[in-house]
């Protein structure tokens, strides 16, 4: 297609619940009409949310049928778009459907890939401990911690031993979403409630219908939305933007914040009912430097995990590294050692990390040595005259291997009388790019993409060019 979205059509619902059946592979989004001859499309939104409750369903309908379409909701399609429709903006919507699928196929993925939580440590065997108690309940948790602690992977494992299991896990981030915003994306909107809002769009509580609404840095939530918040858990009924119609939905909410809810409450700036409402049940997560002895065990395990998703052999930690590692104060905690760990595994130059090797945030001294002075050596020096001696060579610093490596393999490509050198070592360069800025984002291409100053549709196309997706 021009637009670069390969499809497949279908005359009837009995035809696409066929493919599925045979196991033909799964679409990322699925666009159904809803009066189709072998079934409506409301019966066939069911029956494929069944079998592939992530798959993304788009419904198609004339402004008649709009009462139908708003029902279809509550089985759980992704968005609608009422005839006649403005072929842009269908694309536009589908492309949004893609990469929300792909999101989820990302989670779902690491989520299946990697252990939930590790720790060995006291004060995380407590929250393993809190967790297990937690399992069979529907209460409201509130998780507390510095940044990085992993309050998300706590609200995911709440998730997952509940008995909403089977139900959608919606995170929403409350702090980074411009105000005006939010509310929209909490609740939804109805279509013509405000400038752009061309379609009827679900809120994150009627996305999480049936399952877990995790609210990550509630205590950013403006004061006005926190009333809303507060009638929602209150009765479970609340309206879309620009609606009439009371909507219900059926979460359980976990909240999580880094900051003294009850020092907000005493500014003013926090309802105090929407604390105690929330704050049922309260999990505290240890910062990294509390549970100093798990350093060593987290490090392994991400260097495992950044290897596989490199494609690249694990790199191995002699003692005195992780020494240094753990006498370390990480104040950004269990996300900043995941980090440090992704960065050793592309730059550190042998198959053994040292001391040496760590980055210059751990041990300060590192930005004093040979690749420190390298690139100071390259920010400063002239560029030499035509006539002037070679100037000799950079220190061999991780910046010095990386380009050194690859003018050795451009150069033995050449040599081999290949045409396609360019293609090659671009392909190669830029498929770790991205794949280290995913591993950086845990799998999530609109921030990974932010990071690397290109757009959402730019990585999603090159994902797709370079078979990342495998």
């Amino acid at each position: 297609m021009r637009e670069d979205l390969p499809s497949r059509s279908f005359t009837s619902a009995r035809e696409v619940l066929a493919a599925i059946e045979r196991g033909d592979e799964g679409p990322q989004v699925l666009v159904s009409d809803i009066r189709m001859p072998g079934g409506s499309g409301l019966d066939l939104l069911t029956k494929v949310k069944e079998k592939h409750p992530g798959l993304p369903v788009i419904i198609m309908t004339a402004f008649s049928d709009l009462d139908s379409a708003v029902s279809a909701f509550q089985g759980g399609a992704f968005e609608y778009l009422p005839k006649p429709f403005d072929l842009p903006k269908a694309i536009e919507l589908i492309r949004r459907a893609v990469e929300e699928s792909q999101r989820e196929e990302v989670a779902e993925e690491r989520m299946a890939a990697a252990p939930e939580m590790l720790g060995q440590a006291p004060a995380m065997q407590d929250v393993f401990r809190a967790i297990g108690k937690l399992s069979q309940s529907n209460v409201t948790v509130m998780i507390t911690g510095e940044s990085g602690t992993g309050k998300e992977l706590v609200a995911r494992a709440l998730h997952k031993h509940s008995p909403r299991a089977n139900g959608p896990f919606v995170a929403i981030n409350t702090a980074a979403i411009p105000k005006d915003l939010l509310e929209s994306e909490l609740f939804g909107h109805e279509r013509g409630a405000f400038t752009g809002a061309q379609t009827m769009r679900r809120g994150r509580f009627e996305q999480a219908d049936g399952g877990t609404l995790f609210l990550d840095e509630i205590g950013d939530m403006p004061f006005d939305l926190q009333t809303r918040l507060l009638r929602v858990l209150s009765d479970g009924h609340f309206y879309r933007v620009g609606g009439h119609n009371a909507v219900k939905a059926n979460v359980r909410v976990i909240a999580a914040t880094h900051q003294d809810l009850e020092q907000r409450v005493k500014e003013g700036v926090f309802r105090e009912d929407l604390f105690h409402r929330l704050n049922v049940i309260r999990l505290r997560l240890p910062a990294l430097r509390e549970r100093r002895e798990d350093i060593p065990m987290l490090a392994r395990h991400f260097l495992q995990q950044s290897a596989r998703q490199l494609g690249v052999e694990p790199k191995r930690i002699s003692d005195a590294a992780l020494a240094q590692l753990s006498s370390f104060a990480f104040p950004g905690n269990v996300r900043q050692l995941e980090n440090v760990c992704h960065w050793l595994t592309v730059m550190a130059p042998a198959q053994l990390i040292e001391p040496k090797d760590l980055p210059p945030e751990i041990v300060p001294g590192n930005a004093d040595g040979a690749s420190g002075e390298a690139v100071r050596v390259a920010e400063t020096a002239p560029a030499p005259s035509a006539t002037a001696a070679p100037a000799p060579a950079p220190a061999p610093g991780p910046a010095a291997n990386w380009e050194s490596g690859l003018e050795a393999e451009a150069l033995e490509l050449l040599a081999a009388g290949r045409h396609d050198v360019w293609e090659q070592l671009t392909r190669r360069f830029e498929s770790r790019l991205i794949l280290t800025a995913l591993a950086n984002t845990r799998g999530r291409r609109i921030e990974a993409a932010q990071k690397l100053g290109i757009g959402r549709n730019t990585i999603t196309r090159k994902i797709q060019e370079l078979g990342l997706e495998d």
